[in-house]
C-alpha cells in the first residue's frame, strides 16, 4: 500500500516530511526530538513556527551501524530524512484565517505528512478550540486540506482548456471538449474531496489518471502518517479513550497508519541527553507502572517512538539506503525504491551515472553473516555472495555497492 501512496509524488531522493496539525498540539517539540536538537522555538503560544522549521532526522539503522563498527573509518555520513515543522492550522486556513495561506504553500512543498493529532489535557497547554477532542480536530484539519484542494481542483478546468485550444490552435472564445481520462481523473477527485477523504487513499485510479492527477497539485495526494500525541500515562498503559475512535475516524477516510506516542514521555527521556543508566532506570520506572497496570510481557515494555516514526515517514515516502564502505568513510546513500544502478551511482556524482559500466555489489545481510569480522569482502566472494550487476539492476534495501565507472571528458572543439 505505500507504493499506492507515493504515487502521486516527485521522484527525487531528497524528499521531506512536513508535521500538520492544529497550534499547540506538539508539532516543535516533536520535530526537535526527531532531530535530536532543540533550535524550533517550541514555545507554547499559536503561530510560534512561522517559517517552516527544517530539520534532519538522522535516520536509525542497525545495519549501517554495524558496517561503521566494522571499518570504524574516521567520516561515518548515515541518511537522513529532511522533516519541516509547519505552522498549526486553524478552522477556515483555506480562506486565508490564521497563517492559513502560508500553511497551505508550505504544506505544498513537502511530500509526505505527519498528521499529529492531540489526544492529552493539560491545562498549560492552551488548545485552540478550548477543548481536546482528536476526531473535531481530525475533522477541521482534512476538511482544509480537502477545501484547499476543491479549490485548486476548480481551477483546473479551465488550466486543461486553455491547454487544448492552444494545442490544438483553436480560438479563445470557443470551448472545446475535455479528454476521457481528464473528465474521470477529475470526477473521482472531486467525489473524494467532498466527501472530506484524501485523494491518495483511493484504489480505483488508473495510471493514466495518475499522470494527470500529479500534475495538479492536490495536497491530499501526499501519503499521510497520523501520529497520536497521548500523555505519558496513557502511552505506558497503552490505552486511551481516544485511541479506538481516532482508528475508527482514520478508517473511515480512507485508512492510514496509527503511530501512538507520547511528547511528555520524549521529552522526559530526552532530559537524561548521554546519561545512558539514568536513561535505563527511567524506562525500567515506566514498565514497572505498565506491569501495576496489568499489562504483561513484552506488551508492559517501555520504548521511545522516535525511530518508528521516522522510519514510518521514510517509507512512506517510498525511500531506501545503499552504503559504501571503505577504510575512509562509511556511508548511506538514500534513493527511491526501484531506482535502477546507474540512477543510484548518479545520487554520487552524476559522472558515476554518465559513464556507469557495473555495479559490484552484496546484500548487508550476506555480509553480516559472513565476512568473519573482516572490513573486506573477501570472504563473500569465496561464498559467491558479491556479484556484478549490469544496467539493469533494481537496487535492494540495504545493498553494500562499488560502482565502476569511465567517463572522459569531451575534447574541445
Amino acid at each position: 500500500g505505500l507504493m499506492r501512496a507515493a504515487r502521486f509524488g516527485r521522484v527525487k531522493n531528497d524528499l521531506s516530511m512536513g508535521f500538520v496539525g492544529l497550534p499547540n498540539v506538539g508539532k516543535s517539540s516533536l520535530t526537535n526530538l526527531l532531530a535530536g536538537n532543540s533550535h524550533a522555538e517550541a514555545a507554547n503560544y499559536p503561530f510560534c513556527t512561522i517559517d517552516p522549521n527544517v530539520s534532519q532526522c538522522v535516520v536509525p539503522d542497525k545495519n549501517f551501524r554495524y558496517l561503521a563498527d566494522t571499518w570504524k573509518p574516521p567520516s561515518i555520513v548515515p541518511a537522513v530524512l529532511k522533516i519541516v515543522d509547519i505552522a498549526g492550522l486553524i478552522a477556515g486556513a483555506s480562506e486565508g484565517a490564521g497563517l492559513g495561506n502560508a500553511f497551505l504553500s508550505h504544506i505544498a512543498a513537502v511530500d509526505g505528512i505527519f498528521h499529529l493529532v492531540r489526544a492529552f489535557d493539560a491545562d498549560d497547554v492552551i488548545h485552540v478550540d478550548d477543548s481536546v477532542d482528536p476526531i473535531r480536530d481530525l475533522e477541521t484539519i482534512e476538511q482544509e486540506l480537502c477545501l484547499k484542494d476543491k479549490d485548486t481542483l476548480s481551477k483546473v478546468i479551465g488550466i486543461e482548456k486553455e491547454r487544448i485550444r492552444k494545442e490544438k490552435g483553436i480560438a479563445k472564445s470557443s470551448d472545446p471538449p475535455l479528454g476521457e481520462t481528464f473528465e474521470s481523473a477529475y470526477a473521482k477527485c472531486d467525489k473524494l474531496l467532498n466527501a472530506n477523504v484524501p485523494v491518495q487513499t483511493c484504489n480505483d485510479f488508473r495510471d493514466s489518471e495518475v499522470e494527470l492527477i500529479r500534475d495538479w497539485g492536490l495536497i491530499t495526494t501526499k501519503p499521510q502518517v497520523y501520529v497520536i500525541n497521548m500523555s505519558q500515562r496513557n502511552f505506558i498503559r497503552k490505552g486511551s479513550k481516544w485511541l479506538p475512535k481516532i482508528a475508527e475516524w482514520i478508517k473511515a477516510h480512507g485508512g492510514g497508519q496509527i503511530i501512538p506516542m507520547s511528547v511528555e514521555f520524549e521529552e522526559n527521556l530526552a532530559a537524561f541527553k548521554a546519561d545512558e543508566e539514568a536513561k535505563k532506570a527511567f524506562l525500567k520506572e515506566c514498565s514497572d507502572q505498565a506491569r501495576e497496570l496489568g499489562l504483561k510481557g513484552p506488551q508492559a515494555d517501555v520504548k521511545t517512538m522516535i525511530p518508528r516514526i521516522i522510519r514510518a515517514g521514510r517509507a512512506s515516502l517510498c525511500l531506501q539506503s545503499y552504503y559504501t564502505c571503505g577504510p575512509k568513510e562509511v556511508r548511506a546513500w538514500t534513493i527511491m525504491k526501484g531506482t535502477l544502478a546507474p540512477q543510484a551511482a548518479g545520487v554520487i556524482h552524476t559522472d558515476f551515472e554518465r559513464g556507469f559500466i557495473k555495479a559490484e555489489v552484496c546484500a548487508c545481510a550476506d555480509f553480516m553473516e559472513l565476512h568473519e569480522g573482516q572490513p573486506s569482502m573477501a570472504k563473500l566472494k569465496e561464498k559467491g555472495k558479491y556479484r556484478q550487476e549490469g544496467k539493469m539492476y533494481a537496487m535492494q534495501d540495504g545493498d553494500i555497492c562499488i560502482f565502476m565507472h569511465n567517463t572522459t571528458t569531451s575534447k574541445k572543439k
